[in-house]
């Protein structure tokens, strides 16, 4: 597959606005504005989150008064927080800083829609690909990990069979991001783009569209060979693999295949090869029988869009190429 000119355009930008951004995060580490106490597995994203005053009121302007908080379900209120399933292994999207601390891109949208509606989203860690079923089961109200918005998981269709598996689930868009492949440095196994990876190995985070686009791949192969698909659980098990040269290339969404070519090894162990692919909107992922919830976060993250708090996070994370203007419900194909 090879990517538009406008896709170009696009990872130019992100990567530039990258470089700098992760520079000044590292500046910001280093000077231990970041140590903050973790919470293992159930990781609250604090930022934003409604503060008691001195006499126990809540400080927020989102309160049972406010049009947004009165969007919500009863039980939302009632218990005063989102549960959010999340695969918080997926820097600079989600994941643990070096305090154990839930950071990232989604963690600090969360705590912006948190601010808006007058609730606390809590982060609760799970392997990508059993967020959905987490949805089903009620573990969790929403899902929110870098998910890419399909039809299959709208419908509830396993992608390799194309048979119908559960009811599916209804998305918030909230972010645009394509998918990139990476190999070790200095070493591209003559990889410069997805055809160039039959009779290789690649190595990817399990149930993610870069799984699935290699699937695809393999079967156009023909006689240059199959690629060989390694998946793991998250995608930093990914990274290991190909660092220790388990592997020919690996292969993430863009922000994060971005953010490891500059930060892993300090910046020594990774490049991206070829252009991004496959642009397509992340989601928040709300079971279809919640459309209450639904349409509450959708609110908020328009409120956040309009406010100006949304560009600010993205801006803070070198992603702002990846930006919607509005948000969209199911609106990925």
């Amino acid at each position: 597959m090879t990517a538009s000119t406008t896709r170009r355009t696009t990872a130019q930008k992100a990567r530039k606005t990258l470089n700098s951004r992760i520079a000044a995060v590292g500046a910001i580490a280093v000077a231990g504005t970041m140590l903050l106490t973790g919470c293992g597995d159930q990781t609250n994203a604090k930022e934003g989150s409604p503060k008691e005053t001195a006499g126990g009121s809540s400080t927020t302007a989102a309160t049972s008064e406010n049009k947004l908080h009165a969007m919500l379900p009863q039980a939302v209120k009632d218990k005063g927080v989102v549960k959010v399933g999340s695969d918080i292994a997926y820097p600079p999207v989600e994941f643990k800083d070096d305090s154990g601390k839930t950071v990232g891109i989604d963690p600090d949208i969360g705590a912006a829609l948190g601010k808006e509606l007058g609730v606390e989203f809590e982060f609760e860690n799970g392997t990508f690909d059993t967020l959905i079923t987490g949805l089903r089961s009620k573990r969790y109200d929403i899902a929110m990990s870098a998910m890419t918005d399909t039809k299959d998981r709208q419908n509830g269709v396993d992608s390799d069979t194309g048979k119908k598996v559960g009811e599916g689930v209804d998305f918030v868009d909230y972010f645009t991001a394509g998918v990139s492949i990476y190999t070790k440095k200095g070493d591209d196994k003559g990889i410069k783009a997805w055809s160039d990876l039959c009779g290789k190995k690649i190595v990817v985070q399990r149930g993610t569209v870069s799984e699935d686009l290699a699937k695809a791949e393999n079967k156009k192969c023909g006689d240059k060979g199959k690629i060989t698909i390694e998946p793991y659980d998250n995608d930093l098990e990914a990274q290991t693999r190909l660092r220790a040269g388990g592997g020919d290339a690996g292969s993430a969404d863009f922000p994060v295949a971005a953010y490891a070519a500059e930060t892993s090894g300090g910046g020594k162990d990774f490049q991206i090869v070829g252009e991004q692919v496959e642009a397509a909107p992340y989601g928040i992922a709300v079971a279809k029988d919640n459309a209450q919830l639904r349409d509450a976060i959708k609110a908020a993250l328009d409120t956040i869009i309009k406010n100006g708090e949304y560009k600010k996070i993205l801006d803070k994370w070198g992603v702002a190429a990846g930006a919607v203007t509005e948000a969209r419900v199911n609106g990925g194909s």
